[in-house]
């Protein structure tokens, strides 16, 4: 399955050299579009597949921040029959304000689900706000760690299960 993955990342246009500005701010040559890719039904499909199979046994819900987290953690939780909680960069200025869509039950355990990883931040904001809501965060499911320091930061915040499909390493031999 993973073989397969890969495949179709490079098959569609996912992976890419170019300039780019990543979501940390840093400037990168190098490219994964999971948003992307996430619209192509055998590849979302795919990528559930993967990622249920790492997910903890222990995990009662699934966390991700808005947008590239979205199709993930709702693939993963209709594979897994978990429900699953998405926030928002932004509090909502309307309605009732929402700052998440979903429950947090203080004690339970969540895995926060990431397209690409860099930095990490974007994982450890979501880890963060559950944690202020009473819930436990112990693993955190991504696509593709691009190995320039998210795993270091995770730990340094004490999640130990960080998981990744592929690591940037592996997907760059398919572009050169």
């Amino acid at each position: 399955m993973r073989d397969y993955l890969k495949n179709r990342l490079k098959e569609v246009g996912a992976i890419r050299y170019g300039d780019f500005i990543l979501s940390s701010g840093k400037k990168s040559n190098f490219y994964v579009d999971i948003k992307y890719a996430s619209t192509f039904p055998d590849i979302i499909n795919a990528i559930g597949d993967l990622m249920v199979n790492m997910l903890d046994k222990k995990i009662a819900g699934i966390a991700c921040m808005e947008l590239g987290g979205v199709p993930l953690s709702v693939t993963l939780s209709l594979k897994s029959s978990l429900p699953y909680i998405v926030f928002r960069k932004e509090r909502k200025q309307y309605g009732g304000r929402e700052e998440y869509i979903g429950s947090i039950h203080k004690g339970f355990q969540y895995a926060v689900v990431e397209d690409v990883t860099t930095t990490g931040n974007s994982a450890l904001r979501v880890v963060e706000k559950i944690r202020e809501k009473g819930g436990e965060v112990s693993q955190v499911l991504v696509v593709v760690d691009r190995e320039e320091g998210a795993r270091e930061n995770l730990l340094s915040s004490g999640l130990e299960n960080f998981t990744p499909i592929f690591n940037k390493s592996e997907l760059l031999e398919l572009v050169r």
